[in-house]
């Protein structure tokens, strides 16, 4: 059932944010940005933990979740622990939404079109995984690039 796979790759994927905030040895540079890099790790960290929390938290599990999409950019120097703890609600959000969909659930349409076209729940789903991973990548680079 794709519903077990979704669950698997967020977790690990989440999991995997969890390891590259951590890995930060100077807290700070969690929120350094330089030259052509205007997103830090610690903004891009807030901006998949909004991003997660609105579209599959209050989306399809009717979480009360409000997002502040501007904040996600805006926001600086939260605490590195923190950000882990927001990451593993975020985590917890997430399985428990996927774990209660049904295949019949993800054949459904989305009740958003964030893409500017209707799709599938299936569809924005996989979208999401990927574009977690998009920014994921960020920020395993920012963290080699300007961790030092």
């Amino acid at each position: 059932m794709i519903t077990e796979s979704l669950r698997s790759l967020y977790s690990r994927d989440l999991n995997k944010l969890k390891v590259e905030i951590e890995a930060y040895q100077k807290e700070e540079y969690l929120w350094k940005t330089d030259k052509n890099i205007s997103n830090s790790a610690g903004n891009l960290c807030l901006h998949l933990i909004g991003n997660l929390n609105h579209f599959i938290g209050r989306e399809l599990g009717n979480t009360d979740y409000v997002r502040q999409r501007d904040l996600e950019f805006s926001l600086k120097n939260i605490p590195k622990a923190e950000l882990v703890e927001q990451v593993q609600s975020t985590i917890t959000v997430v399985d428990t939404v996927l774990s209660r969909l049904s295949e019949e659930d993800l054949k459904k349409e989305y009740p958003l079109e964030p893409l500017g076209y209707k799709m599938t729940a299936e569809y924005f789903l996989i979208h999401l995984i990927g574009h977690l991973n998009y920014h994921l990548g960020q920020i395993n680079y920012h963290r080699r690039l300007l961790d030092v």
